[in-house]
């Protein structure tokens, strides 16, 4: 096989594999996946950088098992969602736009207006963007559990608390 730029050829170097060697792609069996209930609490923890780790969570990129076409996530409760946070000003500046389908249906709302109506609705809407589309992000979303208070329903599951970085994740 001949590669390089036009004009400029030249032979690709071969590379000699066993004939009976194939390159397979991982895929966990439904067995193999372990899931593991995780709480989070939201106070005072930037929007975005909150909603990066537990979609990362989500869809199980913490695993050592992680296939992009397999759903190998864990559950995720959020707490205190009513307390989340955004940096530099970008609640009052940043809108919302929604839109009926009708001429003339376009609304519009603030970060800050939307934060303090629905709390939980914006938090699993930036989540649910950082997902994939279809099915496949659809039940990875119906993982996550979002509370505007600190309490929860799920004391059963026996949750966890996730390991995020508070330096990080939390606004000064």
């Amino acid at each position: 096989m001949l590669v390089g730029r036009p004009g400029v050829l030249r032979r690709a170097p071969s590379i000699d594999l066993p004939e009976d060697s194939a390159v397979r792609t991982f895929t966990p069996k439904p067995a193999d996946i372990q899931r593991v209930w995780y709480e989070v609490d939201a106070d005072g923890a930037v929007l975005g950088r909150l909603a990066t780790e537990v979609a990362r969570v989500l869809r199980g990129k913490h695993k050592p098992i992680f296939a992009p076409h397999v759903d190998t996530g864990d559950h995720v409760i959020v707490v205190n969602a009513a307390k989340l946070r955004m940096t530099s000003g970008k609640a009052e500046k940043k809108l919302h736009y929604r839109h009926s389908g009708y001429p003339g249906g376009l609304t519009s709302r603030t970060y800050a207006e939307l934060l303090v109506t629905d709390p939980e609705d914006t938090f699993r809407r930036a989540v649910k963007g950082m997902l994939p589309k279809g099915p496949l992000g659809r039940a990875m979303l119906r993982k996550l559990k979002v509370y505007a208070g600190p309490t929860h329903p799920h004391s059963a599951q026996t949750p966890k608390p996730l390991p995020v970085d508070p330096r990080v994740h939390r606004a000064s």
